[in-house]
């Protein structure tokens, strides 16, 4: 038999167990005695309602206590997480610690569990179907698009294959031509000696005939002309033309034909999908196929060397003179700044906070302009600056040589303070060239990327200042030597630099990989920029304008 209950089934008080219950706390959900009423009633931290058991509310559907199997939890132990019964109050192990009523606790984590359950079905399922689709899609048009590739390659095969077939057609002609003037010219030799030897052979007959007949008259009036063929008539002499063949370049052959990208495969974070709304990643751009140029700004200098960003239509710029000017996409001039020392400065770029920096390679400074004041912020000693370029986290990073030139480095600055400098690789070997052309740019994966004209390269380092590789040019070109100067990158962690000699741009992936060219017409492209919609501004030297370029 159950303790608190005697053989006519006599319900007991919950807190003493011993004594028939008489009264029933509703905010509590257990049964009291008349003392027990009294004393429950004397804790003023609740506002008990103690009704006569029999008034008392119907009793809600409360969860079975783990602990006690005739009781019901009817809180909930914040401390502890776990329901508990009125016995599990009393015992004490729970003394302190914050209750809740185990309804609401349970009507809580049902709305949350229902609103997980919507979030399932309405937000997170509905995305993985939708990139199963289209990845099945994307399965679906390889065919497609690789048979496209496949096609284009067939036809650039014909191309030059009927190139190929015209120029043997013409050299056979050629041939021919020459074999059919050579027949010529002997067959005209042949008819003037036979000619001769018809004469000859008269003349033979002549003579037998007058020294058969001895007549007088005959013999005295013939005259020799023996002298007149003694003289052979002329031999043509013809030299039979030869054909050269030159070496097939299988090199200079296969970029003619046309450059294939590398496949580039790289696995997307998912966007991790937060209560109501989705954080999601940069979305990827595919190069064009024909990249456009979409402005064009005269400078007014007579040769341009930088270009940077200060928005998606408005460019600051320097040339060879003083001056640093800012632009719009009309050309027209927004404001124009003097160097503190009236040289030309070196590089510019442009901070996150919209500010100008400048270096002087002369004065040996960096220099801030806010608001059109100029602030030194920093003067070297035994070093000189050369280009400058704004991070992710508002540092500078900045190329400069020493006074003698021997050196080269790149040292990166929170405001004026040096924080770190990359000279030397792990076998102690200078990373980076003497002379004076090096921009340089941060990769979104903080890579340092830096053109070194002098090396004839782009050098690569990760954020510690460890070589990650060199690219020296596209393999298959052989004989136009790379020649990096500007150096941006964008959105996609691409590595772009101007190849100044050759008039073009060079696409990298991140890792070095070259992906394509960018012609666009171009003329000595020397300064580069990105803006933050990955718009392409080209600084061309000769011609002193820039050209904004749309490639993604």
């Amino acid at each position: 038999m159950h303790p608190r209950r005697s053989a006519q089934e006599v319900l007991l008080c919950d807190l003493c167990e011993t004594v028939p219950l008489q009264s029933h706390c509703e905010l509590c959900n257990i049964n009291l005695c008349v003392n027990c009423a009294v004393k429950h009633l004397s804790d003023s931290s609740k506002r008990h309602n103690v009704v006569p058991f029999l008034q008392r509310k119907a009793t809600p559907n409360y969860p079975k206590c783990p602990k006690h199997a005739d009781k019901h939890c009817e809180l909930h132990c914040e401390e502890c997480n776990i329901p508990v019964c009125s016995i599990c109050v009393s015992s004490g192990k729970h003394k302190g610690h914050d209750m809740s009523d185990i309804l609401e606790k349970l009507s809580a984590k049902t709305e949350s569990l229902q609103k997980d359950l919507e979030e399932l079905e309405i937000r997170i399922y509905p995305r993985y179907e939708e990139m199963v689709t289209d990845v099945q899609t994307e399965k679906a048009e390889l065919e497609t698009n690789y048979g496209k590739l496949t096609t284009v390659a067939d036809q650039q095969g014909e191309v030059l294959h009927r190139e190929i077939t015209a120029i043997v057609n013409r050299r056979k002609s050629a041939i021919a031509e020459m074999k059919t003037k050579h027949l010529d010219a002997l067959n005209k030799n042949t008819e003037e000696i036979t000619q001769k030897m018809t004469e000859l052979k008269q003349i033979m007959s002549d003579l037998k005939s007058i020294l058969k007949s001895n007549d007088v008259s005959l013999t005295s009036t013939y005259k020799s002309r023996n002298s007149e063929f003694r003289t052979l008539p002329p031999k043509v002499r013809v030299t039979l033309p030869s054909f050269s063949p030159q070496k097939i370049n299988k090199d200079q052959l296969n970029e003619m034909f046309g450059s294939l990208s590398p496949l580039s495969i790289n696995t997307e974070h998912g966007d991790t999908m937060k209560s109501a709304e989705a954080v999601s990643s940069p979305p990827v751009k595919p190069l064009l196929d024909e990249p456009r140029v979409t402005a064009t700004i005269d400078t007014g200098y007579s040769r341009l060397c930088s270009v940077s960003c200060l928005s998606e239509d408005q460019v600051w710029t320097r040339g060879t003179n003083e001056t640093m000017k800012l632009l719009n996409l009309q050309s027209k001039l927004l404001t124009s700044i003097q160097t503190k020392s009236g040289n030309a400065p070196d590089d510019i770029a442009v901070t996150r906070d919209g500010d100008l920096v400048y270096t002087d390679y002369r004065d040996n400074t960096i220099n801030l302009i806010r608001n059109k004041q100029i602030q030194t912020v920093i003067t070297l000693q035994g070093w000189r600056p050369l280009f400058v370029c704004c991070t992710a986290g508002n540092d500078l990073l900045v190329t400069m040589e020493s006074d003698d030139g021997e050196q080269s480095k790149v040292v990166r600055y929170s405001g004026s303070t040096e924080k770190q400098s990359i000279q030397f690789d792990d076998q102690g070997r200078p990373l980076y060239s003497s002379g004076y052309y090096k921009y340089l740019s941060e990769n979104k994966n903080l890579d340092i990327c830096v053109a070194d004209r002098s090396a004839r390269a782009v050098v690569v380092v990760n954020q510690a200042g460890k070589l990650r590789f060199r690219y020296t040019g596209h393999p298959s070109n052989t004989k136009q030597s790379f020649d990096p100067v500007g150096l941006p990158t964008d959105s996609q962690s691409h590595i772009l630099t101007a190849d100044f000699n050759n008039h073009r741009i060079h696409i990298l992936d991140q890792d070095g990989q070259f992906l394509r060219y960018i012609h666009c017409d171009l003329r000595a492209p020397l300064g580069l920029c990105v803006d933050i919609r990955d718009n392409l501004f080209v600084a061309e030297y000769h011609t002193a304008k820039v050209k904004k370029i749309q490639y993604l």
